[in-house]
């Protein structure tokens, strides 16, 4: 059985986070380990607050996981500190993780900020160079390419200022471009790839970025190549928000297993 590991923060509301990433795991018949680098306090409506774990315990976390088990792919999620973006940077060099996929986690849905300024720098250094898929969303790519994103135009020039960076491919969601139809972009370098689909009508949308990024790492592991395996995990969380749940009384959760039903 296929192998992936979730590094993130915990969602106590389990619908973004370590949570939605194993349930993804799960969904994929992929086997999920975690190693938890944040604790929030957050609900459908938002994140309340956050603690970080002490440096040295996420690094012990990574150690007992790839000192026992054979990893085939690695989501990375919320990394708040610099110190534990150096932390978990350094661990994947030492031990050669592969099929590294990297969600950019900057915003909560609620505009609670859970990347650290001074950490921005670090994460550009240290972590970017060492990923397979780097998956920022609008206002996340906005940062890291330093530049305003209003057009398709913009996003492909994005794609190739993060791509700089070090990683092997990029890919930038478009969800939140004010249009009917959601056109996200790859860009490995050489190519660029288009996944389109229809924009749906639910509030109900709490966890797609973690949901997406480790769909992907999923089908990574599962031996697909990068742009098949984006697609794969296009047409999982399609279906998963448009069979999202009515939890909660603010952004409910994706169905991470509505293909079993």
């Amino acid at each position: 059985m296929k192998k992936a590991l979730t590094i993130a923060g915990s969602d106590s509301s389990a619908g973004a986070g370590i949570q939605a990433d194993l349930k993804t795991f799960a969904a994929h018949f992929v086997y999920g380990v975690s190693v938890i680098t944040s604790v929030t306090a957050q609900n459908t409506k938002g994140v309340i607050a956050a603690f970080d774990l002490p440096k040295d315990f996420v690094k012990l976390q990574l150690e007992a996981i790839f000192t026992d088990i054979d990893i085939d792919a690695v989501k990375i999620g919320m990394l708040s500190s610099k110190e534990i973006i150096e932390v978990v940077s350094c661990r994947l060099k030492y031990f050669k993780a592969r099929n590294i996929v990297l969600d950019p986690v900057v915003f909560s849905k609620n505009g609670f900020k859970l990347l650290k300024d001074e950490a921005i720098k670090t994460l550009y250094d240290e972590l970017i160079p060492l990923c397979k898929v780097i998956t920022p969303n609008i206002p996340e790519a906005s940062l890291l390419a330093e530049m305003e994103i209003k057009s398709i135009d913009d996003i492909k020039l994005a794609c190739k200022k993060i791509l700089s960076f070090g990683c092997e491919s990029v890919l930038i969601k478009g969800g939140h471009f004010d249009s009917d139809d959601v056109v996200d972009i790859l860009f490995d370098g050489k190519d660029f790839y288009y996944f389109k689909g229809k924009r749906i009508n639910t509030k109900n949308t709490h966890g797609t970025g973690c949901t997406l990024s480790s769909a992907i790492a999923a089908n990574l592991a599962l031996g697909y190549d990068v742009p098949y395996a984006v697609e794969k995990s296009k047409e999982y969380i399609q279906g998963a928000i448009e069979n999202s749940l009515n939890i909660g009384l603010g952004f409910g959760p994706l169905d991470h297993f509505y293909l079993f039903k």
